[in-house]
């Protein structure tokens, strides 16, 4: 059962709403109504937590692991892993700024419509990407004009 407190105005807090397990933003509901908002906001939280999380497990992994491996190949290999894994770690951090970004929209009322248009962006694409900041047509828009940017640089 959800339940929601509310704010001096007797407006729910939709950063304080409590939602049912099974429930997804539907079409039927208003465009980023709080319910919508409510989702997205522990759907990006939940996100980011399992991001950080990874990474403690990494870190701490790192200073488990003994780079003293007396064969050289041996050395190698877990070097070329330990970077890879790094790497990963690098783009997830920028993920978690793109996330913080995504928060700061909503608490704003500005997620969920897109940076370019100003339309609003699907559930479905919220859904599936919840840092989407263009709808998908504005999207492949930017990254055919990126394209041909890039293209006509290599020329």
């Amino acid at each position: 059962m959800a339940t929601a407190l509310h704010d001096l105005n007797g407006e729910p807090k939709f950063d304080e709403i409590t939602l049912e397990d099974d429930y997804r933003p539907s079409n039927e509901e208003e465009f980023m109504c709080d319910r919508h908002r409510a989702y997205f906001l522990a759907k990006l939280k939940e996100w980011k937590e399992s991001i950080v999380e990874e990474s403690r497990a990494t870190l701490a992994q790192l200073q488990i692991d003994s780079l003293r491996e007396p064969d050289l190949a041996d050395r190698a290999s877990s070097e070329t892993d330990w970077s890879l894994e790094l790497r990963t770690r690098d783009r997830q951090r920028k993920l978690i700024g793109k996330i913080d970004a995504a928060i700061r929209r909503l608490y704003s009322d500005e997620y969920g419509y897109c940076s370019v248009t100003g339309d609003p962006i699907s559930l479905q694409r919220l859904e599936a990407r919840p840092i989407a900041t263009m709808t998908l047509e504005a999207q492949e828009k930017h990254e055919r004009t990126e394209r041909v940017s890039r293209d006509e640089r290599t020329d």
